[in-house]
C-alpha cells in the first residue's frame, strides 16, 4: 500500500494520470474541487441530418473563438423518442449539438448563440439544469445490456474531407443505437504541457469516437465492420493519436503511439511498480518489451 503525491512516489502519481490501472488498484483519491453551479447551462439542439454539412462547417466556426467555459459536442445518430423530439422525426437520423457553459450564467446565453443560431434546428432544450443533472444526461442511452464496440481518432481540426466521410458513414448506421459523436476538447486541458502528466494527448482541439451498440449476437459482423470502416476511412484527416479510454481490447498496437513521448517513461515506472504484469486487463503497457498482454 502506498501513497502516490507529488512529495511521494511522484515517479507513480505521474504515471496513474494518464495510465491508470497499469499500475495498481487505485482505494482512494484526493482531488480539488472548482466552483460549479449548481445551476448551469446546457442543453441538446438537434438538426434535420439532412442539414449535417452546413451544421458541422458553421459548428467548426462557431468553435473557433468558442470560450472556454462553453464545450459543443456533436451527435450523430438516429433520434430516440425523447419527449421533447418531434414523434414524426424518432428513428430518423439527425444531428445534435450537445453544449454545456460553466461560466457565469448572466454570459452563457451571448456565449452560446452562435452554435444555437445555426440553421433550422427540430428542438432546442438549452437552458438552466442542475450539473449533475447534465452529467446524467445521456444516462438512458447507454444503459448495461448492449454489445457496444468502439473505434476513435484525434483530429487537431475538421476538416472538409473528414466531415464528408462522417456524413456518409451516418448515412449508413448499421443500427438504431450505433451513433458518431465528435468531443470538443482544447482550452485549459490544451494549455498542459505534454510531458506533465502521462496522458500526452493535447494539441487535438475534436475527439471522433465511432460507437457501434446493438442488441443481437447476429449483428456483430455488421456492427463491428461499420465501425472499422468508417475508423479507417477518417484515418487520412486524423492526428494520429488517441485516448486509450476510447480504444477497445483489439487496438494493442496503438498504445505506444497514444501515450507518444510519454511511452517509455511509462514502460520504466511499470517495471518498476509492475515487473511481472498483474496489472494487464487494460489498454496494456508492458514492463519489457516482447511480454504479452495475456
Amino acid at each position: 500500500m502506498v501513497r502516490a503525491s507529488l512529495g511521494k512516489h511522484p515517479d507513480l502519481f505521474w504515471a496513474i494520470r494518464g495510465g491508470g490501472g497499469n499500475f495498481g488498484i487505485v482505494t482512494a483519491f484526493e482531488f480539488q474541487l472548482h466552483a460549479m453551479g449548481p445551476q448551469i447551462l446546457s442543453g441538446l439542439v438537434f438538426h434535420p441530418f439532412a442539414a449535417g454539412e452546413s451544421v458541422l462547417k458553421a459548428y467548426r466556426r462557431a468553435l473557433e473563438t468558442a470560450p472556454d467555459e462553453l464545450t459543443c459536442w456533436v451527435v450523430m445518430r438516429q433520434a430516440p423518442p425523447l419527449p421533447f423530439v418531434p414523434a414524426e422525426w424518432h428513428g430518423k437520423e439527425v444531428l445534435v449539438l450537445a453544449m454545456c457553459w460553466c461560466g457565469d450564467p448572466a454570459m452563457g446565453e451571448k456565449a452560446a448563440a452562435p452554435l444555437r443560431s445555426i440553421g433550422q434546428p427540430i428542438a432546442d432544450t438549452f437552458g438552466p439544469m442542475p450539473f449533475t443533472a447534465w452529467q446524467a444526461a445521456f444516462d438512458p442511452l447507454l444503459a448495461p445490456g448492449a454489445r457496444n464496440y468502439w473505434k476513435s481518432h484525434d483530429f487537431s481540426s475538421l476538416s472538409d474531407g473528414a466531415i464528408a466521410i462522417l456524413l456518409d458513414g451516418i448515412a449508413k448506421l448499421p443500427g438504431p443505437e450505433c451513433e458518431v459523436f465528435i468531443g470538443h476538447v482544447g482550452g485549459a486541458a490544451g494549455r498542459v504541457a505534454a510531458d506533465a502528466t502521462a496522458f500526452p494527448q493535447r494539441n487535438s482541439h475534436f475527439v471522433m469516437n465511432v460507437h457501434a451498440r446493438w442488441r443481437e449476437p447476429a449483428m456483430d459482423e455488421a456492427c463491428i465492420g461499420w465501425a472499422r470502416g468508417l475508423f479507417d476511412a477518417t484515418r487520412l484527416y486524423a492526428a494520429g493519436t488517441a485516448y486509450v479510454n476510447f480504444m477497445p481490447e483489439d487496438e494493442l498496437d496503438r498504445v505506444e503511439t497514444a501515450y507518444g513521448g510519454n511511452y517509455q517513461r511509462l514502460v520504466e515506472i511499470k517495471r518498476k511498480y509492475d515487473p511481472s504484469n498483474l496489472f494487464r486487463m487494460n489498454q496494456n503497457i508492458r514492463p519489457v518489451a516482447g511480454l504479452r498482454a495475456a
